[in-house]
């Protein structure tokens, strides 16, 4: 072969030698990459072993400070987790089951003489999942101590679990930002019709409304009637729990809302000074002070610049270290596994639901000897519809073994996330869980129309009338849309079905309160679509009680997703290097709007492989930072 068709052959000495040095720093920076984490790692592990860290000493308040979404389970980036760390950046999740299970070891803890709540890191937070932290909430002050919340400013999500505590502390200068419950969306036909790109939507249930966006300029009859009432359901009992909290009527969000602009006149502007006269904060003092106060009962540490405390994270790592150089009796293991995010065909990526991946969990669980049981935890709208097969059939298979299955549903657990509880022996739910949505949709868009516009045709032949029918660049045919209509229909038949041999409810019944309609917990336990009302720990203690295992004679063990921590460290060190060559501030912007957008990875959840979805589009909007 000649040098000219060789590329690296083919080049000057002077290239070859660039090459050279590309390569050898390339290699070089992997393997620094490489090292370091593995070092880091051996750091981490060494100073577990020996006993390093944090220490738990007497008369030590517990500071209850979570960051980002509150999540089911921790599924981050590894690589994004790690650069927040070596940056000193706040994690952007932070697990429920921690906070609960730090304030559950806290309150029979005699070195813990109060807890902290501080929540304005808090970004992203489901109704349901506050109220499982306000019960444990509740047990910790219970034991007689009390908590302590302060924020510089309170969001309505946030302000539901800080209201139950005994102190509520404001900054002068904060505010409390409550507004009720939303869902609005953009709606895009005309647009649409502008760019000549017709959208072809096949569905079942007039209230499967997550396809009008494409096909209408606003909200139909039938999703406006629905929406009212399962945003009203969780409106009234996020009231009810702001009244028991601060021992008000139950009205009191809702006049704190309502009479806002009266308040703020009569109070000069003064937000702060309107919340705690309508009774929802019990004082307002700056962050200063405060530390002060607390620094009086327990000390100040000068190092830290504030009273002496111990952030909950530390405090589980201290008591899990003391706990494992303690002999402790075996027992039995009740493995949760969660469906968090949408759910997608195969492994998933980091924030959706892998069907497989979720899948091959419950399968080892079945087939682990020490497992007696599964709780399966869902916080999902749904997704494809395929994905949702696997993990039911997954479950079925636990269920054919022996294994009782619990599903327990966190904030919404809707369509998709509905078809993969829906055969547990038992699911519970909470009043303000947003569920059902039974029903599926599929759409197909063509952009025939707007390549004509621009003077672009598509012509052919084909061996059949199907042959190129699918071609996005081609009109939808008559005969192709009664074929994915006849799909569709016969995906519903299937669903409505399922819940009806799963449910024992006779199909037309299931057909009645189907159709694609979403309903709040509280509504779907009096249909039937769920058993009890109640949170993860109800749900581990039926699994454990359907496997004959005694009153808390068992432990709750996280199952997660493995995931190619190598690969995504250097994908995201890779992503950060597409900025490198940009001005700073034009990077910053681009970064940013690309995370807002993320349209890359939401094409990406519709995956499935015969185009069939059962997704709800319904997580409430709360304004401010929160869901």
């Amino acid at each position: 072969m000649s040098d000219t068709h060789n590329p690296v052959r083919g080049r000057s000495v002077l290239g070859r030698l660039f090459h050279f040095l590309w390569m050898l720093v390339s290699g070089l920076l992997k393997l620094i990459i490489i090292v370091s984490v593995l070092g880091t790692l051996a750091i981490a592990w060494f100073a577990l072993r020996s006993g390093h860290g944090a220490k738990v000493e007497d008369n030590m308040p517990l500071v209850l400070a979570p960051t980002g979404a509150l999540v089911e389970q921790i599924d981050e980036d590894p690589g994004q987790r790690l650069l927040q760390n070596l940056n000193g950046q706040p994690p952007q999740q932070s697990s429920l089951r921690d906070l609960i299970d730090a304030l559950d070891a806290a309150k029979d803890d005699p070195r813990i003489p109060f807890a902290v709540l501080k929540l304005d890191g808090l970004s992203d937070a489901g109704l349901p999942q506050l109220e499982e932290l306000v019960a444990a909430m509740k047990e910790f002050r219970a034991s007689g101590k009390k908590i302590i919340a302060w924020g510089p400013s309170y969001e309505q999500a946030p302000y539901y679990a800080a209201a139950q505590a005994d102190e509520i502390v404001l900054d002068p200068m904060g505010s409390l930002s409550i507004e009720g419950f939303s869902t609005y969306n953009n709606y895009f036909k005309d647009g649409l019709d502008k760019l000549g790109v017709d959208v072809h939507v096949f569905r079942v249930g007039e209230y499967k409304s997550a396809v009008e966006p494409f096909t209408r300029n606003d909200m139909s009859p039938d999703a406006r009637a629905a929406n009212v009432d399962w945003l009203g359901d969780l409106w009234k009992d996020y009231g009810k729990g702001i009244g028991e909290g601060r021992k008000l009527p139950e009205t009191a969000a809702d006049d704190y809302v309502r009479k806002l602009g009266a308040g703020l006149e009569a109070h000069g502007g003064d937000n702060a000074a309107y919340a705690k006269a309508a009774g929802l904060v019990t004082s307002v003092e700056t962050l200063g002070d405060f530390r002060k106060r607390m620094g009086a009962q327990v000390g100040m540490d000068d190092d830290l610049g504030s009273f002496r405390q111990i952030h909950y994270l530390d405090y589980l790592a201290a008591i899990d270290y003391e706990a494992s150089k303690k002999k402790q009796s075996a027992k039995n293991t009740i493995a949760m596994v969660a469906v968090q995010g949408e759910i997608v065909d195969g492994s998933g990526e980091v924030g959706q639901a892998g069907g497989d991946a979720i899948a091959d969990l419950l399968d080892r669980a079945r087939r682990d000897e020490d497992i007696s049981a599964v709780v399966l935890r869902v916080n999902s709208p749904g997704g494809s519809v395929w994905a949702s097969e696997q993990i039911r059939r997954a479950v079925d298979a636990l269920k054919a073994d022996g294994k009782p299955v619990v599903a327990s549903m966190s904030t919404v657990a809707a369509s998709g996330g509905y078809w993969v509880s829906m055969d547990a022996d038992q699911i519970f739910a909470h009043d303000s869980t947003v569920t059902g949505s039974i029903g599926i949709f599929g759409m197909i868009p063509t952009i025939d129309r707007g390549l004509a516009k621009l003077g672009v045709h598509t012509d052919g032949v084909g061996t059949t009338p199907l042959a190129g029918t699918l071609r996005i660049d081609r009109p939808m045919s008559a005969e192709l849309s009664h074929i994915i209509q006849a799909q569709i229909d016969k995906g519903y038949r299937d669903f409505i079905g399922g819940v009806s041999k799963a449910r024992n409810i006779p199909v037309d019944k299931v057909n009645e309160i189907a159709r694609g309609r979403v309903w709040s917990g509280e509504k779907a336990k009096q249909l039937g679509l769920v058993d009890a009302i109640g949170g993860l720990d109800e749900a581990a203690d039926a699994a454990a009680k359907l496997a004959g295992i005694e009153d808390g004679e068992y432990e709750l063990e996280e199952m997660t997703p493995e995931r190619d921590f190598a690969s995504e460290l250097l994908s995201r060190f890779s992503g950060e290097a597409r900025y490198a060559w940009m001005p700073a501030r034009t990077a910053s912007w681009l970064r940013t709007m690309l995370e807002k957008t993320d349209i890359e990875h939401w094409l990406s959840s519709f995956n499935d492989p015969r185009g069939m979805y059962a997704q709800c589009f319904c997580t409430p909007q709360q304004g401010g930072r929160g869901r």
